[in-house]
């Protein structure tokens, strides 16, 4: 599985089956995703800054919702989550991801603005690849991200919905969550690639390279 950041909490996700396009980004975020062709497209909620269809060409499969779905060998599991701390107003309805592509368990957790449960952990168990927002402010800060990571123990994480240069959100920066995982810096990488024989044994945070 080939992971590339195109901003915020969009990334693309290449597998011998197919492409996936997770929360694709409107330019008001100030990440300019251009045009993105897929196979399928995951929305984690509406949102334009994570529901931008209009940069997808072609026809791709959305998913908007929790549920499990099967489309092309590639696996995927929603799992109803909630941004911003809250479980009540329905603005606040978040959608995690869990997607098996390349016998890899990747998953992205959208705008989580809370802990998981432990039904929520349960059905995030086993993830290989976790895609985190460290932002705080709509989402967990990097405090609470931190504890996820301890709590959901992926091979790898990757830290999203956070701070850039291009970023017009009022966003914390990623140095937040880096210190909270005791990492003074870490190397930005252009993208990564992962199979079932080369994941790390250990938990490793992994920073890409925002491709405009």
């Amino acid at each position: 599985m080939e992971i590339t950041w195109l901003g915020h909490s969009c990334f693309r996700l290449r597998s011998r089956e197919a492409v996936v396009v997770t929360d694709p980004c409107s330019p008001a975020t100030g990440h300019s995703i251009g045009k993105l062709t897929a196979d399928i497209v995951t929305i984690s909620h509406d949102h334009p800054g994570h529901s931008y269809l209009k940069a997808v060409t072609g026809k791709p499969v959305v998913i908007v919702a929790p549920g499990e779905y099967e489309i092309g060998g590639v696996f995927i599991a929603g799992i109803p989550t909630y941004h911003e701390g809250k479980k009540e107003p329905q603005r606040s309805k978040n959608t995690a991801y869990m997607i098996e592509m390349d016998n890899i368990r990747l998953c992205h957790l959208g705008d989580l603005g809370h802990l998981p449960t432990v039904e929520q952990a349960e059905e995030m168990s086993g993830v290989d690849v976790l895609l985190i927002p460290v932002g705080g402010k709509n989402t967990i800060d990097g405090a609470t991200a931190a504890e996820v990571v301890g709590l959901l123990e992926p091979s790898v994480v990757i830290p999203m919905h956070y701070k850039t240069a291009h970023a017009g959100a009022h966003l914390d920066p990623l140095q937040r969550f880096l210190t909270q995982m005791g990492l003074p810096q870490v190397e930005p990488l252009p993208k990564v690639s992962y199979n079932a024989s080369n994941l790390p044994h250990e938990t490793q945070v992994i920073v890409l390279d925002y491709k405009r």
